[in-house]
């Protein structure tokens, strides 16, 4: 299943009927109407209208005369209202109402055409896509233990997509395909120190020929050059989905940015980070959580104590959805960033 397809199936909302009107943050220059356009993310559509966007499901109103209204379209008209004391959001499908006819004119059947338009996208998916299925966070035996590649068939000093490897020891396959990953971070608490887990790049697809000491298999997809000592796992089918509309988690979860995922040293709007948060702490694809600038301690020379410094207040830097979850580490996605952010930083439910 492609990630289009995948942020495609969409979003199922979840509406709280308690939820009371002082809970909502409301942006102060929302729209009373926005119109859909091509190229909006549902993310930015309720950031026009709350200040919190991941608040959207709690005002969000089901409306039962529209055929599947959790898909939103480009042409599609989301009204702001307050009923019953409490704001509200509905959904009007854009292009429904049709040209008007008087009473005695005569209807024929006829075939319209129309553009088929994909619902519009939680986030921009492309900014995920190269994590949702690749690297794998594994434990510390996971790649040692693993089969690896010993050398090339024939004679090549380099081997990408089409060529074939000899690798250690494939006996009794658990697979007829592999993926070959290279051991990248080490993910550890900024606390304790202790490993949560290890990464494991994706290198490449490959296919069994032939089992045995060495086996022997074809490189079907490869994205870098491959090294002899590169690890073997069976390949997993995995379904990733974001079929849940940003939400807090439901416990109080503390913890912290560990990593980034592109290369630069600076947070930012739409970068992809590790935290030290997973599944055994509560975490679940589609938690949203505040991030955190951490107050730096500076030196008070006014101070009559020598060398008297002070902890800075942490402040409010971002906001991060969790798109990906393993045991003990999350993969996140940066939906706003305020300020600088930097490794270490602290994320926490809002």
């Amino acid at each position: 299943m492609t990630v289009q397809k995948i942020l495609g199936l969409f979003f199922t909302f979840f509406v709280s009927a308690t939820v009371l009107a002082d809970d909502i943050k409301l942006n102060p220059s929302h729209p009373e109407q926005y119109t859909v356009a091509g190229g909006d993310t549902l993310w930015d559509i309720a950031g026009r209208f709350l200040q919190r966007p991941g608040q959207w499901p709690q005002i969000w109103h089901i409306n039962p005369q529209i055929e599947n209204p959790n898909l939103i379209y480009p042409g599609d008209v989301i009204s702001f209202a307050i009923v019953d004391g409490k704001p509200r959001l509905s959904l009007n499908r854009g292009g429904q109402s049709g040209p008007e006819t008087s009473r005695d004119e005569k209807l024929y059947p006829q075939i319209r055409e129309s553009e088929l338009k994909p619902a519009i996208a939680l986030i921009p998916s492309e900014r995920i896509a190269a994590y949702l299925s690749s690297p794998r966070i594994v434990g510390p035996d996971d790649l040692a233990q693993a089969p690896y590649v010993v050398d090339f068939v024939g004679e090549h000093l380099i081997v990408g997509t089409g060529d074939r490897v000899y690798v250690r020891a494939i006996e009794e396959p658990e697979s007829l395909t592999y993926t070959l990953y290279r051991p990248g971070h080490v993910f550890a608490s900024p606390e304790t120190k202790e490993i949560l887990g290890y990464e494991a790049k994706f290198i490449a697809n490959l296919s069994l020929q032939a089992a045995g000491d060495p086996a022997t298999l074809l490189i079907t997809k490869s994205s870098s050059e491959i090294r002899k000592g590169d690890r073997l796992m069976p390949h997993q089918e995995t379904e990733f989905t974001l079929n849940y509309f940003p939400h807090p988690p439901e416990s109080d979860i503390k913890g912290s940015i560990i990593s980034v995922l592109d290369g630069v040293t600076q947070i930012g709007r739409y970068n992809v980070v590790a935290i030290d948060k997973g599944k055994d702490d509560g975490l679940a694809v589609g938690h949203v959580l505040d991030i955190y600038q951490r107050g730096a301690i500076v030196r008070d020379s006014f101070s009559r104590i020598k060398s008297d410094e002070v902890k800075l207040p942490d402040e409010i830097a971002g906001t991060l959805l969790v798109f990906r979850t393993f045991e003990r580490v999350s993969y996140a996605l940066v939906m706003e960033a305020t300020q600088a952010i930097h490794v270490l930083d602290r994320v926490q439910t809002p």
